[in-house]
């Protein structure tokens, strides 16, 4: 198909006391800081890792290790729904970044997952460090830059808990990932390495990202894709359309939401599976349709279906893509055979939509994510 080959605010008080356990080697750094511990650093190079030491990241299970390339940030949540960001009386601060929260979903659900992102040598860069590390996922990816912030976003909340965003990232340290930080070795180890397309928008990140993808491809691991378009970080619609399909063809696993294809395709009936096939390259193994609190559609070359969701109460709809992702991805780590037996996949499915809904009933994105045993008690419940 032609259109796939288109080339004063009130926070939460915190003391930060404490500065970080910093080692240095050459163009590295070890933040061993508390989440809530401010970093009194000497200036430091661009190149530089937070790395596991004898408290830090776990040892990663090669064999079903999920790599998340992409974007780490701060999300503002206001603490009252139905409010435009100007009338909102407070904000809850809460880590996220659409590959972190896949990160962390991920480890919480007993998973083997790591990051690579970068973040501002800042308060907040570190606190999401040290948040990974005590999350156990594997942070030796992560990078930290001196002269850019960390990104900050702002969510509106509207009474039915769907978000509207505005970023602060001109630019933002994700947005300055070079190809040279990148640490490939933890690429290849991977058995899924899953990005996004935010990272696509600007260099010299998106070389990085694309060098990222290639070496995780050369080295045959399964790349899986969630565009999660964010248009108002796009120059245009056109170049979002044309920046997130570029790299279509690449995936292995692919997650759409209803809206990206609508605008994918300019308006075309996302319920429709004829529109929906359209998105089916040659090489796709799977592609997954998510459709909020009605579940998900799946398209394998050989059965395709639908798999209910669970319904509950949304507070916050931040992060429950990203939590169905980690859902879907844990399992598929761990059995790739499931994508060749369709009942096994509809249970995998089952499971990742869980992870969703029960993410949507708390604020945040990853203070939200779920632990495998309260993902597993909600499937429980669904059934008696």
């Amino acid at each position: 198909m032609a259109l796939l080959h288109s080339n004063g605010f009130c926070f939460t008080a915190v003391a930060f006391n404490h500065p970080p356990s910093v080692s240095h080697g050459p163009g590295t750094v070890k933040a061993s800081c508390s989440p809530f511990s401010s970093p009194s650093l000497p200036r430091l190079s661009l190149q530089r890792k937070a790395i596991p030491g004898d408290n830090g990241s776990p040892e990663t299970k090669e064999n079903s290790l999920v790599v998340c390339f992409g974007e780490m940030l701060i999300d503002f949540v206001p603490t009252s729904n139905g409010l435009s960001l100007a009338e909102a009386p407070a904000f809850k601060k809460a880590p996220g970044g659409a590959p972190a929260n896949v990160a962390v979903g991920i480890a919480r659900l007993g998973g083997s997952s790591a990051f690579i992102g970068k973040v501002g040598e800042d308060e907040f860069g570190y606190m999401l460090a040290d948040i990974l590390k005590e999350n156990n996922v594997n942070n030796e990816g992560m990078r930290f830059d001196p002269g850019a912030r960390t990104a900050l976003a702002f969510v509106t909340l509207r009474k039915d808990g769907e978000r509207e965003f505005m970023f602060y990232r001109n630019p933002s340290a994700d947005m300055l990932l070079q190809e040279d930080e990148l640490d490939f070795d933890l690429i290849r180890k991977a058995k899924i390495f899953h990005y996004g397309s935010i990272s696509l928008i600007t260099e010299p990140c998106k070389s990085a990202h694309l060098a990222a993808a290639k070496a995780a491809k050369d080295a045959g691991v399964i790349v899986s894709y969630d565009p999660n378009l964010r248009l108002p970080l796009w120059p245009s619609a056109d170049s979002a359309r044309e920046g997130i399909l570029s790299i279509w063809n690449t995936a292995d696993i692919i997650k759409m939401s209803e809206e990206e294809i609508s605008f994918l395709t300019k308006g075309e009936d996302p319920y429709d599976d004829a529109v929906v096939r359209k998105f089916y390259h040659p090489n796709l193994k799977l592609l997954l349709v998510t459709e909020g609190p009605d579940g998900c559609r799946y398209y394998t070359k050989d059965f395709s279906g639908r798999v209910k969701g669970l319904k509950v109460d949304a507070v916050d709809t931040t992060g429950a893509g990203d939590a169905f992702v980690a859902g879907i991805l844990s399992q598929l780590a761990a059995d790739l055979s499931l994508l060749q037996e369709e009942d096994r996949l509809r249970d995998a499915l089952k499971f990742a939509n869980a992870c969703g809904a029960l993410t949507v009933t708390e604020r945040g994105a990853i203070p939200a994510l779920p632990s495998r045993e309260a993902v597993l008690n909600a499937m429980l419940k669904l059934v008696a």
